[in-house]
Order: structure tokens, then C-alpha cells, then sequence
């Protein structure tokens, strides 16, 4: 396979006259002695991995508004699904955990203003049906 333009390898190889006139030139002393290269290598792979961790602490702004979103529709879910247990006189206890688990997160901020008070809405709608519940 062949590669052209600016990134193909005709650009990485040496024009022919400075080959040539660089032939032979380079000689190796005997008495120097080679420097060590762990100490650099591991610092490069350090800062790498500094960054690479650094890099997964940033959050795009729209995926953190996606997992906003299903989290308030997780918990609307559950507080419909406990509504029905209601009106059925049927409460289930694991209902109860769900909705305690789903009440986890609600109070994150998104960045978006109105959805940020849409899920503090549900979050109180939530709070009010635990404390009926007697579960805090």
C-alpha cells in the first residue's frame, strides 16, 4: 500500500546530497561511556499516565446532561410504579429501595439551569414519598 500526500514517508526520508555528504562522518568513541535512559522513560511514562488519568476526569458537558436525564426518568419510573402499588393497596418494601436508589444523584448539577430544577422537583417529589414511607 502506498501513502501520499503530507503524511506519506517521502517526506520523512533525507534529500539525496545530504546523505551523501553526511557518509562516513559519524564515528563512535570508545571512552564515552553511554548515558542511562531508564530514568527519562519512566518519567515520560509517568506524565503519560498523569495525563491519561487527568483526561478521564474531564466530562463532556452533554453526557453528563444524558445521565441526568436517566437518572429523573429512572426515578419518575419508580414513582409511578409506586403511585399504581398505592392505588392497588399493594406497597412492596423493594419498591421503596428502588426509589431510595433512585433518589442517589438527583441532586447533581448538570449545567442546565431548567433541568437542573426539573430533577430537584423529582428529587423532593421522591424525598416526600420516603418520608411517608418512614425511610430517610
Amino acid at each position: 500500500m502506498r501513502v501520499y500526500g503530507p503524511n506519506g514517508t517521502a517526506l520523512a526520508s533525507a534529500p539525496a546530497a545530504a546523505r551523501r555528504s553526511a557518509a562516513g562522518t559519524f564515528t563512535v568513541s570508545e571512552q564515552q561511556t553511554p548515558r542511562n535512559t531508564a530514568a527519562a522513560g519512566s518519567l515520560r511514562a509517568v506524565s503519560t499516565l498523569d495525563a491519561l488519568i487527568a483526561l478521564q476526569g474531564v466530562e463532556d458537558p452533554r453526557e453528563r446532561k444524558k445521565r441526568a436525564v436517566a437518572r429523573g426518568r429512572k426515578a419518575l419510573d419508580v414513582l409511578d410504579t409506586l403511585k399504581l402499588a398505592v392505588l392497588d393497596g399493594s406497597v412492596d418494601p423493594s419498591t421503596l429501595a428502588r426509589l431510595k436508589v433512585a433518589a442517589e444523584g438527583l441532586t447533581d448539577e448538570t449545567g442546565d439551569p431548567g433541568l437542573d430544577s426539573v430533577l430537584g422537583e423529582i428529587e423532593l417529589r421522591v424525598a416526600v414519598e420516603l418520608a411517608k414511607a418512614g425511610i430517610r
